[in-house]
């Protein structure tokens, strides 16, 4: 076996043990090893992503290793700060940011594609298909945050037609992707538009949905979030 077989093959397993292990903390009965399966997957990602691709680029391991060191740091001292009882506000909170970091990988592969002819419309489909779940993870779960919280009434957000609101903003979304697609070079204004549409949608798509359904949400966000971060493994 090739090293960039084995290479594909790490990330792989990252990718679905991560998936996986998000799809087991909608059970409290599993959530503890939906936790350590799920970190697994992301250890494996990680140690291969530090190892694989920069081996004459050493200078970029501290800024990875820093990276990590803090995030490490900053998810530690809010865990151990949080009481049990907001713990579902914290899970909301840490998977959005989950969906920020892909919306924001693809936002990056975006800006090296603008301009370019010859981009491949598979590649590009993931991509564009990671900034929008990505980015109405981030989102969605930041709102789902805010009314677990008691930040955000329900009555605030009560909208009249929203169901149609969130049917139209979905339309124009798959039309810009669509347009995307078949449209080469990439528009970066559409791009632009694109993320922001889809911040939207995540705000609307919660927005409907009382206080009590929010654990249901949050579930649901979450596979978002994996189904995100398996495709910007992908990219």
């Amino acid at each position: 076996m090739t090293e960039q077989a084995i290479v594909k093959l790490a990330y792989l397993l990252g990718a679905v043990l991560l998936v996986f292990g998000l799809k087991l903390l909608s059970s409290p009965k599993t959530a503890a090893r939906g936790n350590r399966l799920a970190a697994l997957g992301m250890g494996i990602a990680i140690l291969t992503a530090i190892l694989e691709p920069m081996r004459d680029s050493y200078p970029n391991y501290f800024w990875i290793i820093g990276g990590m060191l803090l995030g490490a740091i900053i998810g530690w001292i809010s865990a151990k700060k949080v009481q049990m009882t907001a713990m579902p506000q914290l899970v909301s909170i840490f998977n959005g940011f989950g969906g920020a970091s892909a919306a924001m990988l693809a936002m990056i592969e975006i800006t090296g594609l603008v301009g370019k002819s010859d981009v491949g419309i598979p590649m590009l489909a993931v991509i564009l298909f990671t900034l929008f779940l990505g980015a109405v993870s981030f989102s969605g779960s930041i709102l789902a945050y805010l009314k677990l919280d008691g930040k955000v009434k329900d009555s605030t957000l009560a909208i009249p037609g929203l169901q149609y609101i969130n049917y139209a903003i979905l339309l124009g979304i798959i039309i810009m992707i669509g347009y995307s697609l078949f449209n080469l070079p990439l528009n970066y204004s559409l791009m632009i538009a694109l993320l922001v549409v889809s911040l939207i949608y995540g705000v609307s798509f919660v927005a409907p949905i009382g206080g009590a359904d929010m654990p249901v949400v949050i579930s649901l966000l979450n596979s978002f979030t994996g189904i995100s971060a398996a495709t910007a493994g992908i990219i």
